[in-house]
């Protein structure tokens, strides 16, 4: 499950208010200047200072999210670019940027040159 596909799991999952405040920071990440790393604390802190109303659906949702951070960020060091670009949903934006944005697309997925 990558990126894309993790914000669509939520969106599907519940209409929470909370729910749609995490989908929100997580399309705001994409376009951000934070990296991978900044991203899994800023979530961490979302679940652990939050309150989705259905104990269930935090559960579901922190367990998706927990599987999609271990494969993702915490495994991030030992991808190629091409594998982060496709985990973090960023294919299309780094093949249509500029040099200057490819730069800023390689330190948002912790692979500066």
């Amino acid at each position: 499950m990558n990126y894309d596909e993790y914000i669509e799991k939520l969106r599907k999952y519940s209409s929470d208010e909370v729910v749609a405040r995490l989908v929100s920071h997580f399309d705001k990440w994409k376009s951000d200047n934070t990296n991978a790393v900044e991203l899994a604390d800023s979530i961490e802190r979302f679940f652990g200072n939050s309150w989705i109303t259905s104990e269930e659906t935090h559960s579901h949702l922190y367990r998706l999210w927990s599987s999609f951070k271990t494969q993702a960020i915490l495994g991030i060091g030992g991808m190629t670019m091409n594998e982060r670009l496709y985990w973090f949903g960023l294919s299309e934006r780094f093949e249509n940027a500029s040099e200057p944005e490819q730069k800023v697309i390689y330190a948002k997925l912790c692979a500066n040159t």
